[in-house]
């Protein structure tokens, strides 16, 4: 399923929207403000956002225009307002969808379903083992698309640091020995620790880490190397959502 961002003051229209769409089995976070949900998009790996227009601090049209200087990540307008220049207007300023309240549950999982198949996130219509996101903390990984990010800021990966990463991550809390990262990863039988110590430095530099004060990546002497969420966090994954 989808990782899904309800923008909405009203509580009890929020509630509502929660309980909907964690019954669907989309994971949900859920904010009232526009500050809210610029801070859930620039920091989140989120595969669609549910957006009221009337907030509180700031027009919801205003936070569409400043989330599209960010991302794109779907959004969906959820509002009373019914006017049709305003919804021409939104859909035109990079809106995928617009449901005019009071909308059915139905209604709205039809939408976020069709949006899901035209951007290609969520877990429908993937293939299992190797399109789920990978979430650990703030660590995404879209190993679809060969993307990492870490609290919403892209990582400037090479192809083996990506390998290692996304090896590594989809095993939380598994310490993996040096010979199998050498097989899994370098596609080699036997070679040089050297190689995978050096890379694993190039990673921890720019996970904001180092060897002797780590978040994510964790050296167990004389065993291997484990990559777990700092804090003992949730772990999750496209592939169980």
């Amino acid at each position: 399923m989808a990782h899904v961002l309800v923008v909405e003051d009203d509580a009890s229209v929020r509630s509502a929207l929660i309980r909907h769409l964690t019954d669907a089995r989309h994971t949900v976070r859920s904010v009232g403000t526009a500050l809210e949900a610029l801070r859930e998009v620039s920091s989140q790996c989120l595969d669609v956002v549910i957006l009221d227009l009337g907030l509180p601090d700031l027009d919801g049209s205003e936070v569409l225009k400043m989330m599209r200087g960010m991302t794109d990540i779907p959004v969906i307008i959820a509002t009373a307002r019914d006017d049709e220049a305003e919804v021409v207007r939104l859909l035109n300023n990079g809106a995928d969808d617009y449901l005019t309240k009071p909308f059915s549950v139905e209604q709205l999982s039809a939408r976020l379903a069709a949006v899901l198949r035209r951007t290609g996130r969520g877990a429908q219509g993937r293939e299992p083992e190797d399109a789920g996101l990978v979430r650990v903390h703030e660590l995404c990984i879209d190993p679809l698309r060969r993307r990492a990010a870490l609290g919403g800021r892209p990582l400037e990966l090479s192809r083996r640091e990506f390998d290692l990463l996304t090896f590594l991550a989809r095993r939380p809390g598994l310490v993996v020995s040096r010979r199998d990262l050498l097989a899994e990863v370098w596609q080699q039988s036997y070679g040089d620790d050297q190689t995978i110590d050096v890379h694993l430095s190039w990673l921890r530099r720019k996970l904001g880490e180092t060897a002797a004060r780590p978040r994510y990546l964790h050296t167990v002497r004389g065993v291997g190397v484990k990559l777990e969420s700092p804090g003992g966090l949730a772990v999750t994954t496209g592939l169980t959502t």
